[in-house]
């Protein structure tokens, strides 16, 4: 089952290490499997607070492709360019839907 990487930019403190950091990350995606859907196009926030400058989705293989990629050292090296620079909410999540109303959310149950 697919598994997609959702990365969301809420702030830049240092655009030129961010773009060094876009300029260096590809190299770290070779290994796995991994499609872009969305770079950075432009977004309408419908619900929330918004407070977001940038939007990109990876489709990977799976959960564990997705996971290796992360944990690579690849990927951990060209990280360091980008920690400090921005601050990023990166959630992975399995493709699919959960259909038993049950089942959704589990922990959210007060």
């Amino acid at each position: 089952m697919p598994a997609y990487l959702i990365s969301l930019c809420r702030h830049v403190s240092d655009r030129k290490r961010l773009e060094d950091y876009w300029a260096n990350v590809s190299p770290a995606f070779k290994s796995v499997i991994a499609k872009p859907l969305v770079a950075y196009t432009p977004f309408e926030v419908l619900e929330g607070d918004g407070g977001l400058l940038g939007v990109v989705l990876f489709e990977f293989s799976s959960m564990e492709e997705a996971r290796r990629w992360y944990n690579s050292a690849a990927y951990q090296e060209v990280k360091k360019l980008r920690e400090g620079a921005a601050d990023f909410d990166l959630i992975l999540v399995d493709g699919g839907v959960v259909s038993a109303a049950g089942a959704r959310m589990p922990g959210s149950n007060s």
